[in-house]
């Protein structure tokens, strides 16, 4: 039976209900967090809760106390049945009347999803996104929120050109990001990653990658992605290998690819 974690209580997900009034329904004013379940284990969620509160941090919304926060998700674990896969832990603004302005005092509305599964490797064929760009100069391509639409309209575009998913340039017209993962470059001198400041979301493998040492920050280009030793995907869930951009082949790196997963799989 699936199962979702409202509010501080457990319902079978048929039963459980979220007002319409709720500013995360009507206006996505809201923010979101995907976090790897390992042998019933919640990895790097320190990194997670941070990035959970710099993103409310930006939006002036309240959320959860860490210690609160991880118990409801082990809670939900607790009744969800798997020991491998993924919680989506949600926060929105709460019930308000309407309008843009946030009211002062708003009740958060918190919830945990989730689903049984494997960290998930493949190839994918990409394409650059022709319709959305990421704006890096905007606060909000540094948040999870629930505003997805750009994603959206940008992995539908690439499903109509038979890809697997987007590459969304910034408004320089360099690469940043795609519409889930960040990207992860093989280049002559190492393995390179767009900066936050080029419109990449602040992705937890990314940093993880960055962290011990073996990706440096570097803007990349379209020619950068063509000239390519190996070209990656990551996000907590997954580890993608690019194969081709634009219908033109990709370069394969096995050593990088190890020692990215590697350090995913730690």
């Amino acid at each position: 039976m699936s199962v979702i974690w409202l509010n501080g209580k457990i319902y079978p997900a048929e039963h459980a209900s979220i007002s319409p009034l709720d500013r995360g329904v009507t206006l996505g004013d809201g923010l979101f967090e995907t976090l790897r379940i390992k042998n019933s284990t919640v990895l790097h969620f320190p990194r997670h809760y941070q990035r959970l509160c710099d993103g409310a941090q930006v939006l002036a919304m309240p959320v959860p106390e860490q210690e609160h926060t991880l118990q409801a998700i082990r809670e939900f674990l607790a009744h969800a049945g798997f020991e491998n896969g993924s919680a989506r832990l949600t926060v929105m603004r709460g019930v308000a009347p309407r309008g843009l302005l946030p009211p002062e005092h708003c009740k958060p509305t918190v919830f945990i999803t989730g689903a049984a599964g494997a960290f998930r490797e493949q190839a994918v064929c990409v394409c650059i996104s022709e319709l959305v760009r990421r704006d890096e100069l905007s606060p909000l391509s540094r948040i999870k929120s629930l505003s997805y639409l750009s994603g959206i309209v940008a992995r539908q575009e690439a499903d109509r050109k038979g890809c697997d998913d987007a590459l969304l340039l910034n408004m320089q017209g360099r690469v940043a990001e795609s519409t889930i993962s960040n990207i992860v470059v093989q280049t002559e001198e190492g393995l390179i990653t767009p900066p936050v400041a080029e419109g990449a979301l602040p992705g937890i493998a990314r940093r993880l990658l960055l962290d011990a040492g073996v990706v440096q920050e570097r803007s990349v280009s379209y020619e950068d992605i063509i000239r390519a030793q190996g070209v990656y995907l990551t996000n907590s869930l997954s580890l993608r290998t690019v194969t081709h951009l634009d219908g033109k082949p990709i370069a394969h790196h096995p050593e990088s690819y190890g020692k990215i997963r590697e350090i995913l799989e730690k």
